[in-house]
């Protein structure tokens, strides 16, 4: 018998890390692969793909990290004002907040008398009430907001591990030809991604494999044809 509470099977996926750490993982792989696999189709050396990925890589890590702290603090600072005048009507006009309670207990199957009951228990405790309020009236939980440097942390972390993939080959080797072993090492790990996508969503680990190594094929293909077609 599984004994985990339910707190314990939660994930934190409120504060943003989950999220941008998933995203710039993907994003870094299929990214750098394209940049990579496009470069290689037009056959420029060896050196100039290293440095091409190696750019790519840089470039887009950057990116992901400013452009999640800007998103994410963004959506803070809204949530923040919000909250704050949620605060300001509080103590402005407590009886209509408190009516406002009532109204939404009620909506929720409370009895009248028990609604009025629990808005006023709330009332007395200024900081209870504007969290109730605020996740009632506004979908927002004060103790949750999302962390703006640990999406951009996350991203600018996971995006080079997903950009690095690819590009290992590239690295390592000063001779021959090691696309082939680049795709392979790409596949393999969109596949992984995909299914950890899955077994964390529970949406299917083999579904969620297949559709992110398609999704990955398809952009590589793509650009690997227009290097091929513009070095040509």
């Amino acid at each position: 018998m599984d004994h985990t509470s339910k707190d314990e099977q939660h994930r934190d996926i409120a504060s943003g890390g989950f999220r941008a750490a998933l995203f710039g993982l993907a994003d870094g792989l299929v990214t750098n692969a394209s940049l990579i696999l496009g470069f290689a189709g037009a056959n420029p050396g060896h050196s100039l793909v290293r440095l091409a990925g190696i750019g790519g890589l840089v470039a887009g890590a950057f990116s992901m990290a400013t452009g999640e702290y800007i998103s994410v603090q963004s959506q803070k600072e809204l949530f923040e004002y919000e909250i704050e005048v949620e605060r300001r009507a509080l103590e402005a006009s407590p009886e209509e907040e408190l009516r406002e309670l009532v109204a939404i207990f009620q909506k929720r199957g409370v009895e009248l008398d028990v609604a009025e009951r629990l808005a006023t228990d709330l009332m007395r405790s200024p900081e209870l009430a504007l969290r109730t309020h605020a996740r009632e009236e506004l979908g927002i939980d004060p103790d949750s907001l999302a962390k703006p440097w640990v999406a951009a942390y996350s991203s600018f972390i996971w995006f080079s591990v997903g950009a690095v993939v690819p590009l290992l080959p590239w690295l390592f080797t000063s001779r021959g030809d090691p696309l082939i072993l680049s795709l392979v090492l790409t596949a393999v790990a969109s596949a992984s991604v995909g299914a950890a996508v899955g077994w964390f969503t529970h949406r299917g680990v083999i579904f969620s494999a297949l559709r992110s190594l398609a999704i990955t094929t398809l952009a590589a293909s793509v650009t690997f044809a227009v290097g091929h077609l513009v070095g040509a």
